[in-house]
């Protein structure tokens, strides 16, 4: 007996949780879920976070009273990022997400409806010397779904598109 072809919607295709805070590490994560996305016929939810920062924001709005938009800035740098790592041409199932709060925990939560996060090992915070970074750390041992934590500069390999 054969199984019945997939009637399922879209959604249930799954999707994978990336992490991107600009940095190297978080590019080669995008790439990385990109290729997973892509072999598993999964969706991309590119995730970027933000959150007041006392000293800095208070710095930010003394330099530049009344201009200051951290959640706007921030969607700048996952768009800049994206189009970065892609050019003209991300992938068709990219969902930009731009969520107010503590990285790891908002990557977290994320992580209960996905079929994997991915992580870069370090993004701009922390002490450079650290082989894996507090969200890094976070993510692997609270998530919900497996984790890929993206080391180095190795890149992903190409698609694999199924014809």
């Amino acid at each position: 007996m054969t199984a019945p072809e997939s009637t399922a919607p879209e959604a249930a295709r799954g999707h994978v949780v990336v992490g991107v805070d600009g940095s190297e590490p978080s590019k080669q994560a995008l790439r990385w879920a990109a290729f997973v996305a892509a072999t598993t016929g999964a969706t991309v939810d590119a995730i970027a976070t933000w959150r007041l920062n006392g000293f800095t924001t208070g710095q930010r709005l003394m330099d530049n009273p009344g201009s200051f938009d951290q959640s706007g800035e921030v969607a700048k740098m996952l768009a800049d990022t994206i189009a970065e790592v892609f050019g003209d041409n991300p992938p068709a199932d990219l969902n930009s997400l731009v969520e107010e709060g503590n990285a790891a925990k908002v990557l977290v939560e994320a992580s209960r409806n996905a079929n994997m996060l991915i992580v870069g090992s370090r993004g701009r915070g922390g002490f450079v010397g650290l082989m894996l970074g507090s969200v890094s750390t976070a993510c692997s041992a609270h998530s919900a779904c497996p984790v890929m934590v993206i080391h180095g500069d190795h890149p992903a390999p190409p698609a694999i598109v199924a014809k």
